[in-house]
């Protein structure tokens, strides 16, 4: 079965596919390891060595790995679930594979050895740039470039001719010679790509461009040694220039990209909810959507952020938002910002973490009726087959329709008082 190589785009034509990946455990105790059957088949998809997607899970997971290439083995020690390693898999194809500029994995890495960076070029679009090099995977790929990197078999020959030439003395320098002293790294077999000897605007360009993003990643390093507020005061900032500049409406990937950039991913929606959102949030829910599952989707903790963006949102504009509570936290749960167990979670518990503690209490008894409907609904929808059955029968108590998310009481029995209760619904709010 094959998946779309960027798992978060549904189009079922996209060109760029990929094998699911298929893992297999093997051994017990303490000899237990997971044995990734395609990877081969996975890597050339992705245009990657196989071994860069294992050693990739082996630093996540912090488990060793081995490489078996001649017997197709890939192995992570551990067992892994395959659901889990394709997770995985998407972060690596994020950082290593896809083109920052146009999504696109028509990428190739371009080693440089001697400087310790990893350039990353686009087929697709013609984006050139380098790579963070933080990562501990980065220091693999150094050490062990990609075998079809362009030009890497003729400058390895190239290299091999030199060395000869110079073993049999053909290649030392006369005295009075000075093209061959004026081009150290020519004589030293390093990598220079054909472009970076033109002369044209376009090139000149292009390595103002890569000069600019290697002095980008010295700063991207700096940063991320600052404390966690200096860090969320440049993601804060830098939203708010984006909000300015009238640009934040298509800036999502760009948002998320600075947020990963300075490890502040977890809390990014409770500072886009104070940039974007204000006493007209179920309207901004629906336009900002797409910058906010960017960071939500199976992200519990940014999930957690947002509940907590929304209280300090309603301690600014209590006199509006206070009385919509309930229905505001039903368009975040439609829009599939927030799961239904953080909601229960975030219900159990009043914190004065956002607000205050009285308004923390106000907050979470304007939620119950979402909350009671939340809870009753997940009830119901477990016996969903058994209610359809009883529809017509006098007995039944509650009808839920999943599909409609609403709660009516239809029917109460006559011999459990105690259970009557209005009719409910929660859109009605």
């Amino acid at each position: 079965m094959s998946v779309n190589v960027n798992r978060s785009v549904a189009d079922q034509f996209y060109r760029y596919k990929m094998p699911r990946l298929i893992a297999k455990v093997e051994g017990k105790g303490n000899g237990i390891k997971t044995v990734i059957v395609n990877m081969t088949d996975v890597a050339k998809a992705l245009s990657r060595p196989p071994t860069y997607p294992t050693k990739f899970f082996g630093c996540e997971l912090g488990a060793q790995t081995q490489f078996d290439a001649k017997n197709d083995r890939f192995i992570v020690n551990g067992s892994h679930e395959a659901n889990k390693l394709q997770d995985m898999l998407d972060v690596f194809i994020r950082k290593f594979v896809l083109c920052p500029e146009c999504d696109n994995p028509e990428t190739d890495l371009h080693i440089n050895p001697k400087k310790q960076t990893i350039g990353n070029s686009c087929k697709a679009c013609g984006y050139r740039g380098m790579l963070d090099t933080r990562h501990k995977l980065c220091t693999f790929i150094l050490k062990n470039p990609p075998e079809n990197e362009p030009g890497s078999v003729e400058k390895k020959k190239e290299k091999k001719n030199r060395k000869k030439d110079k073993e049999n003395g053909s290649g030392s320098v006369e005295a009075g010679n000075h093209n061959d002293m004026d081009a150290p790294d020519a004589m030293n077999g390093e990598d220079d790509e054909d472009w970076a000897e033109e002369t044209t605007e376009e090139a000149q360009r292009r390595r103002m461009e890569e000069i600019s993003s290697h002095a980008k990643n010295l700063t991207l390093s700096e940063d991320l040694e600052k404390t966690l507020e200096e860090r969320v005061n440049i993601f804060y900032n830098f939203v708010k220039q984006k909000r300015e500049d009238c640009a934040v409406d298509a800036a999502d990937k760009e948002i998320l990209v600075e947020a990963e950039r300075l490890d502040v991913t977890a809390m990014g929606p409770l500072i886009l909810s104070e940039l974007l959102f204000d006493e007209n949030i179920r309207d901004q829910i629906k336009k900002y959507k797409r910058h906010f599952l960017r960071f939500c989707v199976n992200n519990k903790k940014a999930q957690k952020y947002l509940l907590g963006g929304f209280e300090c949102l309603v301690k600014l504009h209590q006199a509006q938002l206070l009385p919509r509570v309930p229905v505001v936290l039903k368009d975040l749960y439609d829009a599939d910002l927030v799961e239904e167990d953080v909601i229960l979670s975030w219900a159990e518990k009043v914190s004065k973490k956002y607000v205050s503690k009285e308004l923390a209490k106000e907050i979470h008894a304007r939620a119950s009726p979402f909350i009671r409907w939340l809870k009753e609904a997940e009830e119901e929808s477990e016996e969903d087959s058994e209610v359809e059955e009883e529809e017509d029968d006098e007995n039944v108590e509650v009808v839920y329709d999943s599909s409609a998310r609403e709660l009516k009481v239809e029917t109460v029995k006559p011999n459990k008082p105690d259970e009557e209760e209005d009719d409910f619904d929660i859109d009605a709010i």
